[in-house]
């Protein structure tokens, strides 16, 4: 067992996780057998999620710079059926090659750049079987206009890190989703002026 204060800590997936786990519970059936999770961060979403599906494998993965601190998580953890981080960004690697019944993401869409989140939905449509569904976390503008001020504050931060990162529109997501044969089935108000956004691969 690691130590824990060495371990990398996300206060925002604490604040959220309860949240998330509520609609994962209603999405995921007891016939899912693959769960893969792009951009695992900590680690924390998986090892807390991951305990009430215990007949779904949750395959991690993220950039190389994160792995360490995902292993450490996930054997602290009493979970066994959590596997350990597959390196995947879109636009830089190949999607992973695993028969999935679902893809979950948290706040990933804004950090990434809009032609990598294009690059991730066109490798949705190729890759995944039919109906696959997609779980994606995260805030969204509507109409091009940002839904509180904490998020036009929040997008203002992003692409001072990065010109490149920021919120993304609902309307344009959905629109390439549609051109992969993606469909959304439900788009869920969280706390926070978050959303779930729900697909499937028809």
């Amino acid at each position: 067992m690691t130590d824990s204060n060495s371990k990398p800590h996300s206060p925002s997936c604490e604040r959220n996780q309860e949240f998330i786990l509520n609609v994962l519970k209603e999405i995921i059936k007891t016939t899912d057998k693959h769960l893969l999770e792009i951009g695992s961060g900590t680690g924390q979403h998986a090892v807390y999620m991951s305990h009430w599906f215990p007949k779904l494998q949750w395959h991690t993965s993220d950039v190389m710079g994160k792995h360490e601190g995902i292993i450490q998580w996930i054997q602290d953890s009493n979970s066994e059926n959590i596997s350990e981080p597959i390196f995947y960004q879109s636009g830089m690697t190949k999607f992973p090659d695993i028969q999935l019944d679902i893809v979950y993401t948290a706040n990933t869409l804004h950090i990434m750049s809009w032609k990598n989140v294009k690059n991730l939905i066109y490798q949705f449509g190729k890759n995944l079987k039919q109906g696959a569904q997609i779980v994606i976390y995260g805030p969204f503008n509507y109409n091009c206009q940002f839904t509180s001020e904490s998020n036009a504050k929040f997008d203002i931060w992003l692409k001072d890190q990065c010109p490149n990162s920021g919120i993304r529109n609902f309307e344009s997501v959905v629109e390439l989703m549609n051109r992969q044969s993606i469909s959304l089935l439900e788009d869920l108000q969280m706390p926070s002026y978050n959303r779930i956004l729900h697909f499937q691969k028809d």
